[in-house]
This record gives C-alpha cells, structure tokens and sequence, in this order.
C-alpha cells in the first residue's frame, strides 16, 4: 500500500536521504567531544595533561565552525552511533523501504562485535574517543554503562527480528557486566555506576536506562536474576523525582540541570519497564513526568527547549529524543502525534542540509552546522523512522475505515435498492 500522507511522504524522503548521507560515510563522522582524537594534539607532549585536554574539548564543542579538520581529527565509528542506525535500518527494512536491508543489517552487527571494549570478561562498549573529566582520562572505548546499555538494546531488536541467539547472548553478557560491575548500594541508596565502575554519584537517566534493559533481558531469557537491581535503582530514581514531575540529571549539586532528552529518557525508559514487567506500578511517576515534559520542553511552533526554563540552544539531540518520546507515550496525551510531526517539521525546517544531514544546534546568533554521526544522525535516522512506523500505520487505519464505510454505504444502497 502506497500512503497519501503528505508529512509521511516528507518523513520518507528525509529519512531516506539521511541514510544514505550516513552510509556513503560508513557510518563514521565527527562527534562533540573527539577532541582528543586530535593527532596534532597527540603530536604535543606539554598539552598532555587535565586541564589542556578539557580546555580543547570544550573549545571544540562550544565552537560554531568545525576546526577538526584543521587540528587532524578524523571521523570515526562509534559503536553507540552503529546501535542507533542499526535500530533505524531494522525498522526501514521492516516498513520495505530498502532492498539490501540483511545486508546492512549484518554489516553494522560486525561493526558493533568489532568495537568491543578490549580486555574485558563481558560484552561491553565504549566511545571511539579519549575523553577527560574533572578528575581523569578515560581511554578510547573504555566501557561505560549508557554506551554500552544503547548498543545491547539495538543487539535485542535484532535477535527479536531474526531470531539468532547469539545477539541474545551478547546482550546478557552486557547486563550481566551492568548488574556484576556497575550496580551498588549504600544506605538508602540503589544505583548503577556512571560513567565508571567506581561512581558512587546517582544519575537517574542511567538508573532507568539500565532498569528498562535488564526488565527486557529477564523477559527474553527468564532469568530473574536481573530483576531486583533493575526495580530497586527503579524505586530510587522514582523516589527522587520532584513534586513537579520533573528529574534532575543526577544526585549532585554539580548535576543539578533539567533538560529535554535526559528527561524524555527517563520517561521511555519507565513506560518499558512497565512493558516489560507488566505492572502499573510506576504509571503515576510515569504520568507526572510526563505532563511536565509536555508542558515544559516545547515552543508552539514544535521546536524543542533544551532546558525546562530556557529554550536555547535548540540541539538536534533534542528534536529526535522528543520525536520519540512523544511517538513512544502517545497513548498518554491525544495530540502526541501532531506534536511529534510539527518538531520534526521544525528540524526539517531549520535543521536540515541540502545534502540530507541535520545540523548540531540553532541559538539566538545563528546555527552550528557540524554534522555531528552519533549526536545528531544517527538520532535523527531512529525518530524519522518512528516516525515511518507511526504514518504506516495511520495509512492503514484509515484504509481500515475507509473500507469499512464502502462496506457499510453497499449495504445500505443494497438494502434500498430491496
């Protein structure tokens, strides 16, 4: 069936342009903070030290023109990007709307097995750039629990789409890695480490992330094992929620902001634990979150607020997270689905390049045009292609409807006709 859907029409050119912006570069590019993929930086042995390495990632990050070809830095494949676009090329191909999709389907599952973290027991990843903190250096594709949490979510999606259990073996491995190495107690409080093994500082993201993964994972195995961890760091994060709905990013001063994706997070990560454990346990925490983001993050003319107080910079992390939210909890508010089209009509809009890629960020003084893979591509590619799902499905609604009221006008014309 071929949908009549104007906004379905726009969203397939846009997704399809975008994937092949992505694939023509083997799905690798530049990132927010590669900064010290820098080989001229490497190159320097006195800019080797803490606050050199954070002084040029957030130079980089911050700057409106993209330097990195000038300071050496290559694109590269980042296994969470991979995750991300093997989830979109997963349900592209379920929608028909690519010929080759087994074919790139198995070529982003090798990438993925290929950008394991090296010298671990488990099956976890980690981003293909040094990165500094405030305290240390953390080396390319050490694991990390977000990293590796995206990746065996997308190994999940496609075990369940063909069945071969070696995706449902890499994927317990990765659970058991977060439940072995990363969950820990103390007091009243119940967490999952991030972004080390020996973080003791809760981020609530991180905890429900986890949670809503290792509920699938007991799903699909029948293990329980992976149950109490994942409803106790639940019950933790949902205890901290505030009076308003809303979450801060993490239980720390340092961690104190409220922003458009970490939230939207949040909230898809308690609707699939509820999924998965069938419970109706969080649906409160789940409504109040909601009705916050939806009154909160969102202008009028769908462009989507980075912070729950102020609007810029309008990111494109932002405007897919928000597609998918809103396409994810659409049985909780009628008009979720109109939303989600007029952000994403934003971002073609105003986001958009000619060649099919969506810039970085839009701020008062003008737009940031880096074509960031895994921030910005390979999120856009995952919401274009909910977004896919939704108008095929609507097309097949009204088809239903249609086809029911030809039905019902032959019979009453049928009856007259007696």
């Amino acid at each position: 069936m071929v949908p009549s859907n104007k906004d379905f029409i726009v969203a397939k050119e846009a997704a399809l342009k975008l994937f092949s912006y992505c694939r023509s570069r083997n799905w690798a590019g530049y990132d927010p903070y590669d900064a010290l993929n820098s080989r001229i930086f490497k190159a320097l042995p006195f800019l080797n030290s803490r606050l050199p390495r954070l002084a040029l990632t957030q130079a980089l990050k911050r700057c409106p023109i993209n330097l990195r070809p000038m300071l050496l830095i290559s694109g590269t494949q980042n296994p969470k990007g991979l995750a991300l676009f093997l989830q979109a090329v997963l349900k592209l191909s379920k929608l028909g709307l690519m010929d080759d999709g087994d074919e790139i389907v198995n070529t982003l599952a090798k990438g993925i097995e290929q950008l394991r973290s090296p010298d671990t027991s488990f099956w976890c990843w980690g981003y293909s750039f040094p990165w500094q903190t405030r305290t240390q250096l953390v080396p390319a594709r050490t694991p990390n629990l977000v990293c590796t949490l995206f990746v065996a979510e997308a190994l999940l999606d496609l075990y369940e789409s063909n069945g071969d259990e070696h995706y449902l073996d890499l994927a317990k491995s990765a659970a058991d890695y977060i439940v072995d190495d990363l969950y820990w107690e103390a007091d009243s409080v119940c967490s999952f480490s991030y972004p080390f093994p020996s973080s003791r500082t809760p981020v609530h993201n991180a905890n429900l992330l986890a949670a809503a993964f290792l509920c699938r994972v007991s799903r699909l195995t029948g293990n329980e094992k992976y149950l109490p961890p994942a409803l106790s760091a639940t019950v933790y994060s949902v205890k901290r929620q505030r009076i308003d709905g809303s979450w801060v990013y993490g239980e720390s001063a340092k961690y104190g902001w409220v922003d458009n994706f970490h939230t939207g997070y949040n909230l898809c990560a308690l609707w699939n634990i509820g999924r998965n454990l069938q419970t109706t346990q969080f649906d409160e925490s789940l409504r109040t979150g909601f009705d916050f983001y939806r009154s909160r993050f969102f202008r009028q003319d769908g462009a989507p607020n980075y912070f729950h107080n102020r609007t810029y910079p309008i990111d494109v992390h932002c405007v897919a997270q928000s597609v998918i939210t809103l396409l994810e909890l659409k049985h909780l508010h009628p008009d979720n689905v109109n939303l989600a089209r007029r952000v994403f009509s934003w971002a073609l809009a105003n986001l958009r390049d000619d060649e099919g890629y969506f810039y970085h960020q839009k701020s008062p003084f003008g737009t940031t045009k880096i074509p960031y893979m895994r921030w910005g591509q390979a999120w856009m590619l995952v919401a274009s292609s909910l977004l896919l799902e939704q108008g095929f499905a609507s097309v097949e609604q009204e088809s239903m409807r249609d086809s029911v009221s030809r039905s019902q006008d032959e019979h009453l014309l049928a009856g007259i006709g007696k």
